[in-house]
């Protein structure tokens, strides 16, 4: 796709070395088997309490993560700002066990937040519900089909920790999104960030709702979502994502005896996420977009419809956002271009970020996909910059 051909933007940040690097990683990561053994051993080492810090963080944990701590992380900031690319700045933390662990989260997402108020190149705010309860309690709180009477104080527990996080973005005026969860979690999460837009997003969309598009009821629920808050007067916003358990989503299903909330395969899946793609710029007069994909088709047809509805390109309300260390063919090209482009830069201890780690292999782990892309534009920019250098 021509757009996004231009290999010399797209790697203008990495130096030869980094570029190496990330070819060994990504040829690495193309092998299921390697990637296989690799996270085997992590989350061996993890149990039994192996330092893994020299080894994971010069290698994976730098190409992926900003670093082990927010000031780490700004390094990195302040660099992708000079090309233009904005940050999201995500501490990774998930399923914490103690009250004290919960709160040393919250106050580390409010720090992040502070910072995003202070600088025009960190855009948003970000958490996951997850490391606001400790494993079990959203459990025992919710179903798939809604929210049980089992543990009340716990949910409510959960509610105000989340009210916390999103009344600190208001304060700050900074937009904060919250990111989705597997479904048997969603509906008291989906509750209360109605209930947060509600109340934060009078003048403009602070709180985002995260929909994974891979569930076959996320569209309607978009469409009914836009719907009540234009009859009550207030702003929404959707980070919409394709999502991340998908697995997990179909094995339990199964296993419960429900119907699979999952679409039954990708077309379905990216039509969804176009469609929803559509709705939020049918409506921007009161919602806000943060579209998260990795897909080239479905950014050169969101560029379209900007287009031809006479949407600038750097209009505020409208965001895109790829992980960083990937797609950066994406993310410099259409920062170039004057997109709001922003990248997840995920930071935190070694030890919180593994199972974030193992994801992202598990998820280039295919020579014809997400590794295979990485390294064919590796490859193109190696070969120009030799070329260059022998003239």
């Amino acid at each position: 796709m021509q757009f996004f051909q231009n290999t010399e933007i797209a790697f203008k940040i990495k130096k030869d070395s980094e570029l190496r690097k990330a070819e060994i990683m990504f040829r690495m990561m193309s092998s299921p088997a390697v990637v296989k053994i690799m996270g085997m051993l992590a989350k061996l080492a993890l149990g039994l309490r192996i330092p893994l810090r020299w080894i994971v963080k010069p290698t994976v944990f730098s190409l992926f993560c900003g670093g082990e701590s927010l000031d780490e992380a700004k390094i990195v900031v302040e660099k992708l700002s000079e090309h233009n690319v904005l940050s999201v700045t995500d501490f990774a933390a998930e399923n914490r066990r103690s009250e004290n662990e919960i709160n040393q989260v919250i106050t580390e997402i409010v720090a992040a937040t502070d910072y995003a108020g202070a600088s025009e190149a960190v855009p948003f705010s970000v958490f996951k519900p997850t490391a606001l309860a400790p494993p079990g309690v959203l459990e025992e709180t919710c179903t798939f089909t809604g929210r049980q009477a089992t543990d009340r104080l716990a949910a409510e527990k959960f509610r105000e920790n989340m009210r916390i996080l999103c009344e600190a973005a208001h304060e700050r005026g900074v937009p904060v999104m919250i990111d989705a969860e597997e479904c048997q979690y969603q509906q008291l999460i989906d509750d209360i960030c109605e209930e947060m837009m509600e109340i934060y997003n009078k003048e403009k969309a602070v709180v985002f709702n995260t929909l994974q598009m891979y569930r076959h009821d996320r569209h309607g629920f978009l469409k009914e979502a836009v719907a009540k808050a234009r009859k009550k007067g207030y702003f929404t916003g959707f980070k919409l994502v394709r999502g991340a358990y998908m697995d997990q989503e179909r094995e339990r299903a199964k296993k419960l005896g429900y119907p699979s909330p999952i679409h039954p395969d990708k077309e379905s899946t990216d039509k969804a996420f176009d469609d929803a793609v559509t709705t939020c710029l049918e409506n921007l007069d009161m919602t806000s977009l943060f579209v998260g994909t990795h897909n080239e088709e479905s950014l050169l047809r969101l560029m379209e419809q900007m287009r031809a509805m006479g949407i600038p390109n750097d209009d505020p309300r409208i965001c895109v956002s790829q992980l960083y260390g990937m797609s950066d063919h994406i993310s410099f090209n259409m920062a170039a271009h004057g997109y709001n482009v922003a990248k997840y830069l995920p930071y935190g201890p070694i030890r919180y970020l593994i199972p974030y780690l193992i994801r992202r292999a598990e998820e280039n782990r295919s020579v014809t996909g997400q590794s295979g892309r990485e390294l064919h534009y590796i490859r193109i920019e190696r070969k120009r910059r030799n070329k260059i250098s022998k003239t």
